[in-house]
């Protein structure tokens, strides 16, 4: 059974026991003390000779335990319960996104990335009892995401897409197609479908081929358009400035319907102009629910088993047994009071240890389901897309029981959606070191890595991908982007080493140009009289044009066939 406390941090309450002890022993010596005034120690002994100590230190046993034991019960020993077995029906969808910079052009508003990300959201959201993954694409295409049944992850991956994302730019859709049939890791011919959303500016042309290819393979490819085929311009994020090409005119980018119909058509599947979110909507989830789904089965951790009751239940039991048990000797190990002042003593420290039951443990035990109505408050703001108030939700869980980790790891996630990555980070942080599973510290790390690997960090995001394997080893999305972060800094460091190059390149070109001072004071050489006889210069001379000819008209052939098809950064 694999036990652990919710809240670890209540066990500093337990830092009171060598005070309490202390209390004991000064009201002991306190006793000795009264004695000794009271007159004549031996006849004073005499008086209370009926009343026995041990059994004074066995009340505050009783009592000690009844504190421990409530304790324990803040901490909440619990147990998760045992894993159901749930079955799902549902397809394998890789969406493909363009994050070209043709996608800023603002003939739809704010701009197409943005509506393309906002309704691929809308359509995860549908996407229920479907896997899921993302490929996004521009020059080159990169796998964003794996196939996954946790859409709230999709979500985010999905949310940090941008042009920034792929260094090469252009749009090569067939990179696109190849990188999301790659994904695919079932061999069946069906169950598979793609969701490729761009505005069809295809610089490459093996994008319908491989269409049909990948519909020999069973998978339907479906297109969106987005865009109007007037076209529009593109503002620059560095510069705010309209983008020109290079010679100087200003791009204007249109959608290319012709291109994307094709590839639909192709890829048996339907192509669709993006003019209204819903109405788009409709139409993919009818197109998706329409293909053949297959049952799979997945393991689902349905919720824990405290057992804080039964520690409060000891220390309660401890509590009323204490209060029974008589300081004055008698026939049996417990006397029940048969005076009016016994009868009120034991109903005063009735009262005042309810009165303690009431101060300590409810008070503590209310803090503790405070929090976690904050953070169910929290989580339905963040379903709603309503971060600051989510972020603020979960602060105030974690003042209220700073041992909470799910709140610091809730806040992480809050404050990434709302681009808060370094305050992100540090509420991961936080949550690790309160975090008491594996299975919560591998998924804090994993998402530390992800907001780490989006922030560019990667050195920090590699390490945090590793913590998370070494707690949980198959964890297939933790080792693919851990592949990818490899990748990235790879990519990296060759692109540093090859700006080294570049910067060297220039000053050992100027070392080589330069002419050491010795050798300006020279003399020039005199000239030598030509041993070629007037034929033979005349020949040569006319050999020498025909080869600057044939060089002339191979270099206006380069130019051409390069001109035919311009490249393009968008």
């Amino acid at each position: 059974m694999n036990l652990g406390f919710q809240h670890i941090g209540y066990f500093i309450i337990l830092a009171a026991i060598p005070l309490l002890g202390i209390l004991y022993f000064m009201l002991l010596r306190w006793k000795h003390k009264v004695i000794k005034k009271i007159g004549d120690e031996n006849l004073v002994r005499e008086m209370i000779k009926n009343y026995a100590p041990q059994r004074f230190a066995l009340k505050f046993a009783l009592i000690l335990s009844a504190f421990i034991l409530a304790v324990f019960a803040l901490a909440n020993l619990r147990s998760p319960k045992a894993v159901e077995q749930v079955n799902r029906n549902g397809i394998d969808v890789m969406i493909a996104i363009d994050v070209s910079k043709s996608m800023l052009a603002q003939d739809i508003k704010p701009n197409r990335l943005e509506r393309a990300k906002q309704a691929l959201g809308k359509l995860i959201d549908r996407l229920s009892n479907d896997r899921v993954g993302i490929v996004v694409f521009a020059g080159r295409a990169y796998l964003q995401m794996p196939l996954t049944s946790d859409h709230g992850a999709a979500k985010m991956y999905l949310s940090s897409a941008s042009t920034d994302i792929v260094p090469t730019q252009g749009t090569v859709i067939s990179d696109a197609l190849k990188m999301c049939y790659s994904s695919f890791i079932s061999k069946e011919k069906k169950y598979k479908a793609i969701v490729l959303i761009s505005d069809g500016e295809d610089h490459d042309e093996g994008a319908i081929k491989m269409a049909g290819q990948m519909a020999d393979e069973g998978i339907v490819i479906n297109t969106v358009g987005i865009g109007s085929p007037q076209g529009a311009t593109i503002i620059d994020e560095l510069t705010n400035q309209v983008k020109q090409d290079v010679n100087g005119n200003t791009v204007v980018t249109k959608l290319n319907e012709e291109t994307l119909k094709k590839i639909a058509e192709k890829g048996n599947g339907r192509y669709q102009l993006f003019t209204n979110t819903d109405e788009l909507l409709s139409q993919l989830d009818a197109q998706l629910g329409s293909m053949d789904q297959r049952t799979v089965t997945e393991e689902s951790l349905v919720n824990y088993k405290s057992f804080f009751p039964y520690f409060l239940y000891l220390a309660f039991i401890l509590l009323v047994i204490e209060l029974f048990i008589s300081e004055r000797k008698a026939a049996g190990s417990l006397s029940f009071a048969n005076s009016n002042n016994r009868k009120k003593n034991l109903s005063g420290t009735l009262a005042g240890w309810l009165l303690l039951m009431g101060c300590f443990v409810l008070p503590m035990h209310a803090i503790a389901q405070n929090d976690n109505a904050l953070i169910h408050t929290g989580n339905a703001a963040y379903q709603k897309m309503e971060y600051d108030k989510a972020i603020t939700n979960y602060q105030q869980a974690a003042l209220k029981n700073p041992a909470n980790a799910t709140a610091q790891y809730n806040l992480g996630n809050a404050l990434y959606k709302n681009k808060k990555t370094d305050e992100a980070v540090q509420a991961f942080d936080e949550a690790l070191s309160k975090a008491s599973s594996n299975e919560d510290r591998s998924k804090t790390y994993y998402n530390k890595g992800v907001v780490l690997q989006n922030n560019k960090k990667l050195p920090e995001c590699i390490e945090a991908y590793k913590n998370a394997l070494k707690l949980k080893p198959r964890d297939d999305d933790a080792r693919q982007n851990l592949q990818k972060a490899l990748q990235q800094q790879k990519e990296q460091k060759e692109k540093e080493d090859q700006d080294k190059k570049d910067e060297k390149k220039p000053n050992e070109e100027k070392k080589q140009n330069e002419k050491p001072k010795d050798n300006e004071k020279n003399e020039e050489p005199k000239p030598q009289p030509s041993k070629l006889t007037k034929q033979d210069a005349e020949e040569k001379l006319k050999a020498l044009l025909q080869q600057e000819k044939n060089l002339q008209d191979r270099l206006r052939k380069v130019n051409t066939a390069a001109s035919a098809k311009p490249e393009k950064d968008w």
